[in-house]
C-alpha cells in the first residue's frame, strides 16, 4: 500500500511511523526544511534556544508507544523527566501557588492557600477523572463520526451519565459551583485555552483537562521540546518512511465529479494521489495533516467544502516573545502564569476580536531543565499572550503597547521596588517577536489559529472535521484542525484513529474483494 502523509507536524510524523509499521510504502511531504511543524526549535544570538511552539508535554505514553509498536525501546531514543510541580502561578493580590505534580499534594496545598475546604478540592479532581474515564474513549480515542463508535457498550454507558457531564453548563460554572475562590476558580478556568476556548463558554466536561496534569503528569524531554518531534521522525527513518522537505503539495488528486457521484466504495471513488512540482503521483492513501480550512481551499479546490464546519468559530491564536534574559529568576519555574485581574474581561475582549488592556501572561522557561539552552546566569523565557484570530488587525501597534504592558506588569511581580516600570526591558538582551499573521505563515495555521476551531460549545467535538473523507476514500484528516482536537496528545491520538481507520478499510476492501484479486496494493 503506497501512501503520501502531507505535512510533518507532530500527527503527521506519528501517522508516518504507525502506517510504515504496518507494512505501507509512506512518503511524507513537508513544505518547511525540517521535522516538527508548532513542535520547532530555533536560536537567537548570544545563546539561547528556544521551542517555537507547544511547551507542556502530558500523556508521553503516547510516543512510547509509536517505539513500541516498531519493536524498540524507547528509552534508547527517548527520554523525558517527570516534573514535580506543573506551574506556578501569580495574581495581581500578591498570592502566589506552586502547583504540585501530585493530585493529592494539589489537594492539600490548594486547602493550605484558599478558601477551600481539602475535601471540596478531592471532590473536584475526583469528578474530573470520572469525566475522563467515561468519556475518553469517545471523545479522544475514537472516531465519533462512525457507527461502530456508537455501537461500543462502553460509548453507551458513557451516553446514560450525560447528565453528570456538565455538558450543558460552562467550565466557568462548574468551576464556580465546586470551588468558590475567585482565585482558584481562575487558576481551573485557564485550562480552556489548552485548546484554544473560552472557559465562559466552552462545556463544563473539559473541567477533566486537569487531571491529565496532575493524574498522568507533566514532563518535559530531555532535550527540550523538540526532542519529541527529532526523535518520532529518526524512528520514521528507520522504518523506511521517506521524508521529502522543502516541497510543497500543490493539490491532492480527485476521481471525477461523474466518477466521486458513484458513492464511496464504487470504482473510481478513491482518491488518486498528489501533484507536487506540477507532476502527479499515484497512491492509494493520501493522509492530510495540513489545517483542514487550508486544505480545502488550496488542495481540495475540486471537493465539496463541509461548510458548516469549516465556519465554526476560530480558535485563540497568540502573540509570542521570545527573550534572552541575562539574570536567573529562582522565584519561577519551568511553568508560569501571571493572571489579570479580570479574566471575564480578558475573555471578552478576545471574543470581540481584540487584546485586553489587562491580560494573563504565561512565561515558559526550558532553561531551568535544560541548562544548554542559555548561558551560565541567563534564562530562555517565550513568553506568550493569547490573541485573538488574525483578521486582518494592525499587529504592529497592538504588540508594540502589549509589550509595554507586559513588562510593566512582569517589573511589578518580580521587582516591586524597581525604579522604573520597564524594570526588566533592561534584561532583555535577544529578542524575538511571533504574532498570529508569522503563526499562519510558518505553520499553516489558517489565521494563525493554534487548535482549528475552538470548543466553544457542548456541540464542538461533533462539529470537527471528521479524520476521514465523506465522499472520497482513501483520503483521511488528521492534526490539530480536526478530531480529536489540538495539542500534542490529541494530535497524536488523531494518527493513533487515523492507522485505525485505515487498517479497518484496507481489511473490509480485502474481505469484499472478488476472488483471485485479493485487496489494492
Amino acid at each position: 500500500m503506497k501512501t503520501a502523509v502531507i505535512g510533518a507536524g507532530i500527527a503527521g510524523l506519528a501517522a508516518a511511523v504507525r502506517l510504515a509499521v504496518a507494512g505501507h510504502t509512506v512518503d511524507v511531504y513537508e513544505t518547511n526544511a525540517g521535522p516538527g511543524g508548532k513542535l520547532n526549535q530555533f536560536s537567537l544570538p548570544g545563546g539561547y534556544r528556544f521551542d517555537f511552539g507547544p511547551s507542556l508535554f502530558t500523556m508521553p505514553q503516547y510516543v512510547d508507544e509509536l517505539f513500541t509498536l516498531a519493536g524498540e525501546d524507547p528509552r534508547d531514543h527517548f527520554n523525558y523527566t517527570r516534573l514535580p510541580e506543573v506551574c506556578r502561578y501569580w495574581w495581581p493580590d500578591g498570592t502566589r501557588f506552586t502547583a504540585p505534580a501530585s493530585t493529592e499534594d494539589l489537594v492539600r496545598q490548594v486547602a493550605q492557600t484558599f478558601d477551600v475546604p481539602e475535601q471540596a478540592m478531592r471532590d473536584f479532581m475526583d469528578t474530573a477523572a470520572r469525566k475522563y474515564t467515561l468519556t475518553g474513549r469517545t471523545f479522544l480515542e475514537k472516531s465519533l463520526h462512525k457507527v461502530s463508535t456508537w455501537l461500543d457498550p462502553q460509548v453507551a454507558y458513557a451516553m446514560l451519565k450525560i447528565p453528570g457531564l456538565d455538558l450543558f453548563r460552562s467550565m466557568h460554572d462548574v468551576h464556580e459551583a465546586a470551588l468558590g475562590d475567585p482565585r482558584l476558580v481562575q487558576l481551573f478556568d485557564r485550562f480552556a485555552t489548552y485548546n484554544g476556548s473560552n472557559p465562559y463558554k466552552a462545556p463544563g466536561l473539559l473541567s477533566m483537562i486537569p487531571h491529565f496534569e496532575h493524574h498522568f503528569g507533566a514532563y518535559l524531554p530531555a532535550g527540550g521540546m523538540y526532542d519529541i518531534a527529532r526523535s518520532v521522525h529518526a524512528l520514521g527513518e528507520r522504518l523506511g518512511v521517506r521524508y521529502h522537505f522543502g516541497t510543497r503539495v500543490e493539490q491532492i488528486l480527485l476521481p471525477s465529479p461523474m466518477e466521486r457521484g458513484r458513492g464511496r466504495g464504487q470504482a473510481g471513488s478513491r482518491v488518486q494521489g498528489i501533484q507536487v512540482n506540477g507532476e502527479e503521483v499515484a497512491y492509494d492513501t493520501v493522509v492530510c495533516n495540513m489545517d483542514v480550512w487550508l486544505a480545502y481551499d488550496r488542495l481540495l479546490s475540486g471537493a465539496k467544502r463541509p461548510a458548516i464546519t469549516l465556519k465554526q468559530q476560530k480558535s485563540s491564536s497568540a502573540v509570542i516573545f521570545y527573550w534572552g534574559i541575562d539574570r536567573s529568576f529562582p522565584e519561577l519555574g519551568l511553568h508560569n502564569i501571571f493572571f489579570s485581574k479580570d479574566y471575564a474581561r480578558e475573555f471578552a475582549s478576545l471574543e470581540g476580536g481584540t487584546l485586553s488592556d489587562d491580560v494573563t501572561v504565561y512565561v515558559n522557561i526550558s532553561s531551568k531543565y535544560v541548562p544548554e539552552d542559555a548561558p551560565a546566569g541567563h534564562e530562555n523565557w517565550f513568553v506568550m499572550v493569547n490573541a485573538p484570530a488574525h483578521t486582518g488587525h494592525d499587529w504592529d501597534t497592538l504588540v508594540a503597547a502589549l509589550r509595554q504592558q507586559i513588562i510593566a506588569m512582569l517589573s511589578a511581580q518580580l521587582a516591586p521596588s524597581a525604579d522604573t516600570p520597564d524594570w526588566l526591558a533592561r534584561h532583555i538582551t535577544a529578542e524575538r517577536i511571533v504574532t498570529p499573521p508569522d503563526i499562519e505563515s510558518l505553520t499553516g495555521s489558517h489565521q494563525g489559529a493554534l487548535y482549528g476551531s475552538s470548543s466553544n460549545g457542548r456541540m464542538a467535538a461533533f462539529l470537527r472535521h471528521p479524520n476521514f473523507s465523506r465522499r472520497i476514500d482513501g483520503l483521511y484528516f488528521l492534526g490539530g484542525s480536526v478530531h480529536p482536537g489540538g495539542g500534542l496528545p490529541l494530535c497524536l491520538l488523531s494518527a493513533r484513529i487515523v492507522a485505525d481507520l485505515v487498517a479497518d478499510a484496507n481489511k473490509s476492501a480485502t474481505k469484499h474483494a472478488p476472488v483471485g484479486t485479493g485487496s489494492r496494493r
